[in-house]
């Protein structure tokens, strides 16, 4: 078994999915007491945000790297940043180890061309829909990705980070994310990508009939099979 190496605390909600979801994945492949061989490191969810206000990306990348080269040092065989939004400086921190990244964008399009996905929909954070450091990179190799209109944008960052990184689950909000997915398979989406950790706590395949893509669950996925191969 591989050892995982994970970067998280951005937020703690979403590093609770990643290292809960990892245990699970392997109790469930391996059976009996079973779980991951895990280096965890978790930065300052604060600092980061702040940073990101400032659009400061350098030192955000800087300051992941600096907890990537911990997690290598720690005897991690490959990397995960347990995060969608902070991928944007995902070549900075893979440049700053020796062990691989394995990247999200990369496993959502695999997985999006697997089910014949020819255009998907796409919901995170206003950085990750607006920048193509994410969208762009699951476009180069898969389907073609589409956004909500630019009017829900702060709505549903606001969301993000004003309720679900705190873990509170508010079934306004999720009926609103309901229907922002109805317009965008309106508009052509053949599935939607839930891109960012903690719209998985909110929205679930019950909630629509249009297929949904659960990133951060397609990550652990992904790692689990590199781990245990």
């Amino acid at each position: 078994m591989q050892t995982i190496g994970l970067i998280g605390g951005m937020s703690w909600e979403s590093s609770l999915v990643y290292y809960r979801d990892l245990n699970l994945g392997v109790q469930q492949r391996l059976g009996g007491l079973s779980s991951p061989k895990l280096v965890l490191s978790t930065v300052d969810f604060a600092e980061v945000t702040h940073l990101e206000d400032d659009e400061k990306w350098d030192q955000i990348g800087t300051l992941l790297a600096d907890a990537a080269v911990g997690v290598e040092r720690a005897g991690a065989d490959f990397l995960m940043l347990c995060t969608t939004t902070f991928h944007k400086v995902a070549d900075q921190v893979a440049a700053a180890v020796d062990i691989p990244l394995l990247h999200l964008a990369d496993v959502v399009s695999d997985a999006c061309t697997a089910a014949g996905m020819d255009k998907v929909a796409f919901i995170g954070t206003t950085v990750a829909m607006n920048d193509p450091f994410f969208i762009g990179r699951i476009a180069e190799g898969g389907p073609e990705v589409i956004v909500p209109d630019a009017q829900h944008h702060e709505w549903l960052n606001s969301a993000i980070y004003g309720e679900l990184v705190h873990g509170r689950i508010v079934d306004r909000t999720r009926r609103r994310v309901v229907a922002l997915i109805d317009e965008l398979w309106d508009a052509g989406a053949g599935g939607v990508l839930l891109g960012c950790t903690e719209l998985e706590l909110l929205i679930k395949q019950a909630d629509t009939e249009l297929p949904v893509f659960p990133c951060t669950t397609l990550h652990v996925q992904a790692a689990l099979d590199r781990a245990l191969a």
